[in-house]
């Protein structure tokens, strides 16, 4: 490790914002260090440039297809030390398979029609009888710390306490969120005794959340 990046690692800030971007699967924003780490947009884009300018970030800008000008995306450079935080081979293969998805020009149906066939699976391999306890114990294996809320008749709300796909989902909500939408739907489908009421997702500006209307309650030991 050269001068120059120790002297920019040397910065405490500067240090925080590298551990992020090292940790994670995705280009960030100066918006989304700056949220991450409680800072104003303007001082994150300046140390941004110093760990730019010592070669241990590269920057990319992404065109939103809106007026204006484009956002500016960072990412460790090429060789750049991860000091121990690279994420997981599995979550690099997601990420990759993602952007792989929306190149080739994939749309959210297509994406939940891959959650639901993958939800029809999960729902063949579960003991209950209810489609409800079903789902639940689906989302608490995938990570979603899933915490159920009974609404009016036989309505459940399910409320997201943890997204495990997060980082995938801010980066490509149209596909991550439909196929989190799909899986829910296929498991209660095969499952049978209810329906997803509603599917509420990180674009809808809301927690996360689906609603099933479930008929008969589980009497699954």
């Amino acid at each position: 490790m050269d001068l120059e990046v120790l002297k920019a690692l040397g910065d405490e800030t500067r240090h925080a914002m590298y551990s992020e971007l090292a940790s994670t699967t995705v280009p960030l924003s100066a918006q989304d260090l700056a949220d991450r780490l409680g800072l104003h947009a303007n001082t994150v884009r300046l140390h941004l440039e110093r760990l730019r300018e010592a070669g241990l970030v590269d920057v990319e800008a992404v065109h939103r297809g809106t007026v204006g000008r484009p956002q500016h995306r960072y990412s460790l450079a090429p060789g750049a030390p991860g000091l121990g935080l690279d994420p997981p081979a599995h979550v690099l293969l997601a990420g990759l398979l993602a952007a792989l998805a929306e190149r080739v020009g994939a749309v959210p149906e297509d994406a939940a029609d891959t959650g639901f066939a993958w939800g029809v699976e999960a729902g063949k391999r579960t003991r209950s009888r209810s489609c409800l306890r079903a789902l639940q114990s689906e989302l608490t294996q995938l990570g979603f710390e899933p915490a159920s809320d009974p609404e009016s008749g036989t309505s459940t709300r399910i409320d997201f306490l943890h997204c495990p796909f997060r980082e995938l989902a801010e980066a490509y909500p149209e596909l991550v969120c439909n196929l989190h939408r799909g899986l829910c739907e296929g498991v209660v489908d095969q499952v049978g005794g209810g329906r997803v009421e509603e599917f509420a997702a990180l674009y809808d500006h809301e927690p996360c959340h689906v609603v099933v209307s479930a008929g008969y309650p589980d009497t699954t030991e």
